[in-house]
């Protein structure tokens, strides 16, 4: 680590886009069509990636995209993303999805977890912000993060010994 240690709050990089669920996002059963939620996600734990590095990043691995619900024509989707959890060069971001109804109340209908690599000008992984944790809420996100980054760590090992 660097002898200039940054830090950020999770807030800083917190962000959230809205959708509104048209014909061509569906699919051949009238839902929102799985790989279009799928890019906007990606594309939002990308901004959070890049407003908590400061820099251009990578998505590394998604541990898990959980589909709760559906979203239908004419619904408005509400993502929102976070970090969670930060290494050396990695950031977990969740990213949690809504369906938002008139009345303002939001139904979750799917839940993901992005490890994102903070990346140089030549593609190179670079230090990433340390994460300030403020709220008990995202001391518990951080300890979630590290149960799944012990958990992919795993799975990386079983992989390259071919199990």
């Amino acid at each position: 680590m660097s002898d200039n240690i940054r830090y950020k709050r999770v807030e800083e990089s917190q962000t959230e886009t809205a959708h509104l669920i048209r014909p061509n996002h569906l699919n051949g059963a009238g839902r929102l069509f799985g790989g279009t939620l799928m890019q906007w996600i990606d594309e939002v734990a990308a901004v959070v990636a890049k407003r908590h590095s400061g820099t251009n990043v990578t998505t590394a691995s998604v541990d898990n995209l959980t589909f709760l619900n559906g979203a239908y024509n004419n619904d408005l989707v509400i993502i929102k993303g976070k970090v969670t959890w930060v290494g050396t060069t990695s950031m977990e971001v969740c990213v949690d999805t809504y369906v938002e109804k008139l009345s303002g109340e939001r139904v979750r209908i799917n839940n993901a977890h992005f490890m994102m690599i903070a990346i140089d000008k030549n593609d190179k992984p670079i230090e990433v912000p340390r994460l300030i944790l403020e709220t008990d809420d995202e001391k518990l996100a951080w300890i979630h993060g590290e149960e799944r980054r012990k958990i992919r760590i795993r799975r990386k090992e079983e992989h390259l010994d071919g199990v």
